[in-house]
């Protein structure tokens, strides 16, 4: 299956599986987003299926929101995998 990546201004949706073989396509299409954008939302209701590459993917673009101070809202139902990430982090206390 194919990734597709599409965007209208900050709302970005991705489509497909998101895994080892194209998770560079991520990266060029989310390269910098934060110089440009103070707050980005991303539809992962249409991934398929991702593999760790691909949650990795999503938790480094979401800690780089955190260190530039910048928004990110991942919404949507889509794929498991990555709420299971999520879900075993702990968050860090202040």
């Amino acid at each position: 299956m194919f990734l597709k990546i599409t965007n209208y201004n900050s709302f970005f949706k991705i489509k497909g599986i998101l895994n080892k073989n194209n998770v560079n396509m991520f990266y060029r299409e989310f390269e910098n987003v934060f110089e440009r954008l103070d707050a980005i939302t991303i539809s992962i209701e249409d991934i398929a299926w991702m593999d760790k590459h691909g949650v990795n993917a999503l938790a480094e673009l979401h800690n780089e929101s955190i260190r530039r101070n910048k928004k990110l809202a991942i919404i949507g139902l889509g794929c498991k995998e990555l709420y299971e990430h999520f879900k075993t982090q702990v968050p860090a206390v202040a």
